[in-house]
């Protein structure tokens, strides 16, 4: 759900600079993908801190090597995120964050499945997971794929 709060307080900064004149940010599709940018680095930086062993402990067994797939999926991110604030390169950034979005939706139905937790709490239920990995795909296609 933090993922949730970071994806909503950047979409009010951002459009909040937008409305105040900044031109980075002068269409809600620039606006939504800072704000995505911003979700993409906040959850890039959990695959390298104390949370990393929550996100290891999420990969599916079927899958081997899951301490690799963590770092894989968080470099990734931290590069999808600084590829959406590049005009020249969002809509690749868009296309390769949808695919990467779709790859991670196993691990968390998985995840939800087995009640993996998440810094200690109960992880988000399959019928709040879902819909917010669906909105953020939606939303990355639609900012990103003018």
């Amino acid at each position: 759900m933090a993922v949730l709060v970071v994806l909503l307080a950047s979409l009010v900064l951002f459009g909040g600079l937008g409305a105040l004149g900044v031109d980075a940010l002068s269409t809600p599709r620039d606006v939504v993908a800072w704000a995505l940018a911003a979700m993409f680095a906040f959850t890039a930086s959990a695959h390298f801190t104390r949370t990393r062993g929550d996100l290891v402990a999420m990969v599916p067994r079927a899958f081997p090597k899951p301490g690799f797939l963590v770092s894989l999926t968080g470099i990734l991110q931290g590069l999808g995120a600084v590829g959406l604030l590049l005009p020249a390169t969002r809509g690749l950034a868009g296309l390769c964050l949808v695919l990467l979005l779709v790859a991670m939706l196993p691990a968390n139905v998985s995840a939800a499945r087995r009640g993996v937790p998440m810094r200690g709490r109960a992880p988000t239920p399959l019928r709040l997971r879902i819909p917010m990995q669906l909105l953020f795909i939606g939303l990355t296609w639609w900012a990103t794929q003018a």
